[in-house]
């Protein structure tokens, strides 16, 4: 499995696919507890058999990606990784792709400086406040309390469409008991320090083509006049509203996310 070592403790995994005839490389961004499967499923293989290149890694304390004891997995950091792994794969022509807190920090390392010739927010755009506090704080605390187990069995019904909560109902609200995460996890160190990323970039600064795209059956993030408000702040957007969606489109709808990509590349 390759690995980009930070330290002898940190180490970010990654999978690298070059691009074809395409010269353009998607490099996905995780959302907190998510990984290289939700990318390399359906939407990576789509995208390369198109001629285009793959980048997907995960965050330290993500699946893979070490991290020493007692390291601060931060937006800061988080943010620094992307800008150090573009920096160190260089992939060709980088079209960033980030899933809801993804996307803010792919926004974070392009405003830092970081080279992409586009960006696409998915389900990122929203507005700092009380009720997005109240939702990282409840997340922190149920996963301390019964793991992402719980976390997942509160909130998947909230985040996908009704066909998707039909599809994986079975899996869910199982009689296994809830086990808190370890203080220690990398899951629980991510959720730890969510609160603190800061969801007010000065987004007028992206020069960048940014697409955005957004779910309209999240129940949990989606507030329209936020994301109507801030991609007016935008310079060059284009966006895409999905019927029949909701946080987790890479999984809800991955054909029509790689539909929305390839026209939005087509048009770079």
């Amino acid at each position: 499995m390759p690995h980009l070592a930070i330290t002898d403790q940190d180490a970010l995994y990654y999978e690298y696919e070059a691009p074809g005839d395409k010269g353009r490389t998607f490099v996905f961004v995780n959302a907190l507890t998510g990984n290289t499967g939700m990318w390399q499923a359906e939407i990576g293989p789509a995208l390369r058999a198109a001629g285009y290149g793959t980048l997907a890694y995960n965050f330290r304390g993500q699946a893979d990606s070490p991290f020493a004891p007692g390291t601060v997995l931060d937006q800061t950091l988080i943010v620094d990784d992307l800008k150090r792994l573009l920096a160190a794969v260089q992939p060709p022509q980088p079209v960033v792709v980030g899933l809801s807190i993804g996307g803010l920090y792919a926004a974070w390392a392009a405003l830092g400086g970081a080279a992409m010739d586009a960006l696409v927010l998915i389900n990122t755009l929203r507005t700092p406040g009380t009720r997005l506090e109240w939702i990282n704080t409840a997340m922190a605390r149920a996963a301390s309390l019964g793991g992402t187990r719980l976390v997942m069995d509160m909130f998947m019904p909230l985040l996908v469409n009704q066909q998707r909560s039909t599809e994986i109902r079975a899996g869910f609200l199982t009689a296994e008991p809830y086990e808190g995460l370890d203080p220690a996890h990398g899951h629980a160190v991510l959720l730890a320090h969510a609160g603190s990323a800061d969801w007010d970039p000065p987004w007028e600064k992206l020069a960048m083509p940014v697409l955005v795209v957004t779910g309209l059956d999240d129940r949990v993030f989606l507030d329209m006049a936020d994301v109507r408000r801030l991609s007016g702040r935008l310079a060059k957007v284009s966006s895409v509203h999905m019927l029949g969606a909701g946080h987790l489109i890479p999984v809800e709808k991955p054909q029509a996310l790689v539909r929305a990509l390839l026209d939005f590349t087509g048009c770079l």
